[in-house]
């Protein structure tokens, strides 16, 4: 009984780590967006790592953007002025490693812009999550 009464507390106390992970992970992508929707660009730079790159992907093209100029780009805009909205999908985590994809829909003054897909890879130093790489998708056919 206590072999069996063991083996359910480890299991419980190794998913519970496992979601814990997971929602630290969520929680540095939601810090994202919610720097973004108030147009904080210290916060939007703050939850990548100083080397990270970020891409997007066109139609017909890649664009690469430093973190500095996205950041740049998010303290010209209003509090409240633009609005990602995500579902997250798959969180994948391996030791100080993860991986985050998002759907998601962008609206800029309660416009939609545009949609697509966001894919994250995070990296945790000294305990904490920051996101190494993004790259997204954008288009307007979201069906």
């Amino acid at each position: 009984m206590r072999t069996i009464l063991l083996v359910i507390f480890l299991g419980a106390a190794s998913h519970g780590f496992a979601q814990s992970a997971e929602d630290s992970v969520k929680a540095t992508v939601n810090r994202l967006f919610k720097a973004m929707n108030e147009a904080d660009s210290a916060g939007v730079v703050n939850v990548f790592a100083p080397e990270a790159v970020i891409h997007s992907i066109g139609k017909t093209a890649v664009k690469g953007e430093r973190v500095e100029e996205f950041g740049s780009s998010i303290k010209r805009l209003k509090k409240g002025q633009l609005d990602e909205r995500i579902e997250f999908g798959a969180v994948h985590i391996d030791a100080n490693m993860a991986s985050v994809w998002t759907p998601y829909r962008l609206y800029f003054d309660e416009k939609f812009i545009h949609c697509g897909a966001d894919s994250f890879q995070l990296v945790r130093f000294n305990g904490e999550w920051k996101i190494i790489y993004l790259i997204d998708t954008r288009r307007k056919d979201c069906d």
